[in-house]
């Protein structure tokens, strides 16, 4: 595809498992990776960013496998602008039907200054890092990190290099959220009828959303000639996220009256995949968040209400079908059995094999008897969490919180650690406190708490509690997540969750554990 064909489609490129996970604490494991890789190509992403292939060993073999088994996405790795850097993304991805290679390097006069290139030095290894990546594959994305806040005519001639040492995609980052829709489709417009060369290749946008903007700012580059979008999951990235691929999808097919393109995007996977995301990154979608939100389709005030029950089309814009989330069903019970509970996960959206029901179901029942009902958002909170209790080295058995007015909590704990059951008795200023004392006495470390973070999942005084830690220890963030009927005993399982996955990560050696620090585009 070039820019001068089929300019109604809209290239997709999902980067939520390389700038999604540099979120702090969003890191996710060898296997979440190739899931979520797996779900992206099934629902139609063009192009997977699947990771930085230098950074780790861990990144490398994540970026591998992903290329060995993608079907129809083109398999992307990121590359700094040196041979080495070029060498490792080609060496994770060449196995894909379609491999990419992504090198950039920052343009504007700030991010010159870091590796202290002059504009000529820098011009030069635009020429020698693409032409060497063209060499390897004659499909090469090319960024000029900062874009947005690089010089007019220095963009133009980096670019103009970019493309005749054989760049197929020029991707325009807004790296810092700087930019405002109307400056952004003037670039990517500007840029097209200036540079020589643009009209044989893909110019890409990449938005950040610092100032709330950066789903508006793709859409207005695509008005401004741009047809890849560079985007992620639930708007997951560092700072204030990245472009959601959610927003620009159904944007795109809401307001096609005044936005006549198109994606490839089967928009009926969306629920599946945003609440597998904020699952296994540990970043929770806001309730108001836009498409995918808890109260998205939701209508509570008594007009809005009547406007619904009178036509639908009054209040929403978008049907909720088309994104993949059916109307509310009828909720479960403590006689329900497990045909029912497979027949809800399927209509959620899950697809499990017996031995996983058979987890799920065991954890459904206990929650029944705790719960007059169990409903959709109750299920979904079970597949949230507890999937990889059994692995784990350290087990919550049983919590028992004594608390009042008149003095501190205490707290009575047993843990399972390494198949030894042990027990530690702890006061606090709150039974949470308490709580966490009490782990820490049976599990030394130097973790601190950075976040704690408590939501119910549904109404009445027996709905389930969510509960999100986030832990750091040497460098290593790790965020935890349960859900419960009691508070407290939440918070305590979400803090023995965060405490294994650093146990996970203290347990990596070499280079797996040593990531290597670059700034995004």
């Amino acid at each position: 595809m070039t820019q001068a064909t089929d300019k109604s489609r809209v290239l997709i490129f999902d980067t939520t498992l390389r700038d999604g996970e540099q979120s702090p604490g969003a890191t996710m494991t060898h296997d979440e990776k190739l899931e979520i890789a797996e779900m992206l190509d099934d629902m139609g992403v063009d192009i997977i960013e699947a990771g930085f292939p230098i950074a780790s060993e861990g990144d490398f073999n994540a970026v591998s496998e992903i290329a060995k088994r993608s079907k129809n996405a083109v398999i992307c790795g990121l590359a700094r602008a040196n041979f080495k850097d070029i060498d490792r993304s080609f060496e994770a991805v060449k196995h894909a039907a379609q491999p990419r290679i992504h090198t950039f390097i920052g343009t504007s006069e700030l991010h010159r200054a870091i590796p202290n290139l002059t504009m000529d030095e820098m011009a030069d290894k635009i020429h020698e890092t693409v032409t060497h990546a063209r060499n390897l594959t004659d499909n090469v994305q090319w960024s000029p990190m900062d874009a947005t806040r690089t010089e007019w005519d220095y963009l133009c001639r980096v670019i103009e290099i970019a493309i005749k040492a054989g760049a197929t995609t020029i991707n325009i980052p807004d790296t810092v959220g700087y930019t405002a829709p109307m400056e952004s489709a003037d670039l990517i417009k500007r840029l097209i009828a200036t540079v020589p060369g643009a009209d044989d290749i893909i110019f890409a946008t990449h938005c950040h959303n610092d100032l709330g903007m950066a789903t508006a700012n793709s859409l207005a580059a695509v008005a401004g000639g741009a047809r890849q979008v560079e985007c992620t999951i639930n708007g997951l990235g560092e700072r204030a996220g990245n472009t959601a691929l959610e927003e620009v999808v159904m944007a795109l097919k809401t307001r096609h009256d005044i936005m006549p393109w198109h994606t490839g995007i089967d928009t009926t996977k969306i629920m599946n995949i945003s609440r597998r995301v904020a699952t296994v990154s540990g970043f929770a979608v806001q309730f108001n968040k836009a498409i995918v939100g808890k109260n998205a389709f939701a209508h509570e005030s008594g007009i809005h209400q009547d406007g619904m029950l009178k036509n639908r089309e009054n209040f929403e814009i978008m049907l909720p079908e088309d994104v993949g989330l059916a109307g509310t069903s009828l909720p479960l019970g403590k006689h329900s059995g497990r045909a029912a509970l497979r027949d809800k996960l399927e209509h959620l959206g899950f697809e499990l094999g017996d031995n996983q029901l058979k987890d799920v179901f065991v954890r459904f029942k206990d929650l029944a008897d705790r719960k007059k009902e169990v409903f959709d958002d109750d299920i979904l909170a079970l597949m949230r969490v507890g999937a990889d209790a059994e692995s784990a080295r350290l087990k919550l058995v049983t919590l028992r919180v004594a608390c009042g007015t008149g003095g501190p909590a205490e707290a009575t704990l047993v843990m399972d650690i390494d198949g030894a059951e042990k027990t530690a008795i702890e006061k606090g200023d709150g039974p949470v406190d308490a709580s966490f004392k009490a782990i820490r006495k049976l599990h030394p470390n130097t973790a601190r708490l950075q976040l704690y973070q408590v939501s119910a999942v549904t109404e009445g005084t027996d709905a389930q509690a969510t509960v999100s830690v986030r832990l750091e220890e040497d460098g290593n963030i790790a965020t935890g997540e349960s859900a419960d009927t009691d508070t407290v005993v939440a918070s305590a399982k979400a803090y023995i969750h965060a405490l294994n996955r650093l146990l996970t990560r203290r347990g990596k050696t070499g280079e797996d554990e040593k990531e290597i620090s670059y700034t995004d585009h």
